[in-house]
């Protein structure tokens, strides 16, 4: 019995639901038209989550006149916020984008430096950046100089951390989840860039990290590193937890291996009874709305967790 029909309740219950969620699972989990689609893609900016967000933007195209911090209000973070949500394209975010992309380009090495005490670009936040400008279109040169920035930043662990330059010589999972993300939407917004089969070939470094890992485990002890990264947030901000990482490889089609079978293992415990997944966790910082409670059930990780296994089941059947 496939997804659709196993969780038909569960797809019925995210399909009531704001904008946002509506799109995903019309798109991943319904055999809905293009048309309607990408009708209740455009519908985000206009209702909901996705339009609150708009209407807090500031006259100049910032949000809490500021680019990183506070967290989670800054125009970093709502971007990052309202990408997640797919929303698309439109004049508001061109503008935060190219606000973000003029005041963090930091031309010495090609990355993104919001700070002036550092002595160069952040990985993490590169990372993340390529995926907002790349998910909404955003076209400059300078992305690719943002690209050729992390595909330098690789470590020889295969993985990346965004304090290499402070010596540290073990891969971060937070900043190699963010990388990753970033060099998948590259390949798809840029698919005949020069840099194209690089940006691939690291792609599968940075998997291979995470595999050695089982995604979440010390290769020494074989517990988890951190317990929050068996947690389910949304949004993960720049946080690495097993729900992002699946995500992300069933976005991409990542081929299977053995070594994901224990964090799909894990997912698949934290459904309840129900059919549902819980909101277990949030990173605490002001907010503008809360979307979920922590302790209820989720429609992001129930959407995001019934994603993950359709394309784990359908590659296994």
């Amino acid at each position: 019995m496939n997804i659709q029909t196993r969780y038909a309740p569960q797809i019925a219950w995210l399909l009531e639901g704001d904008a946002a969620i509506r799109y995903h699972a019309l798109r991943d989990l319904t055999t809905a038209s293009v048309t309607e689609i990408a009708d209740e893609q455009r519908s985000i900016l206009n209702t909901g989550w996705g339009k609150q967000l708009l209407e807090l933007q500031d006259d100049t195209g910032t949000w809490s006149h500021a680019l990183y911090a506070p967290k989670w209000t800054s125009t970093f973070y709502t971007l990052l916020l309202l990408k997640r949500f797919g929303a698309p394209q439109n004049t508001q975010i061109h503008k935060a984008c190219e606000i973000l992309l003029e005041q963090g380009f930091y031309d010495d090495d090609g990355g993104i430096k919001y700070w002036k005490t550092w002595k160069q670009s952040e990985s993490c936040v590169t990372g993340m950046l390529i995926s907002m400008l790349c998910h909404f279109h955003y076209d400059d040169p300078r992305i690719l100089r943002m690209v050729e920035y992390l595909l330098a930043e690789h470590m020889p662990d295969h993985g990346w951390n965004c304090e290499r330059y402070k010596g540290a010589t073990h891969s971060s999972f937070h900043t190699t989840i963010s990388v990753l993300e970033g060099l998948w939407e590259y390949e798809k917004a840029f698919p005949d860039s020069p840099v194209i089969p690089a940006v691939r070939t690291h792609q599968d470094d940075g998997i291979e990290f995470l595999l050695q890992h089982h995604l979440y485990k010390s290769n020494t002890t074989w517990k988890p590193v951190d317990p929050k990264m068996i947690q389910l947030a949304f949004p993960p901000r720049w946080h690495f937890d097993i729900l992002r990482c699946l995500d992300y490889f069933q976005a991409r089609n990542t081929v299977k291996d053995t070594r994901m079978a224990d964090a799909i293992d894990l997912l698949r415990t934290k459904q309840t009874p129900e059919g549902f997944w819980k909101l277990e966790v949030n990173y605490p910082a002001k907010v503008f709305f809360t979307m979920e409670r922590v302790g209820k059930a989720s429609r992001w990780n129930t959407l995001r967790a019934l994603n993950v296994l359709q394309w784990w089941e359908n590659e296994q059947e």
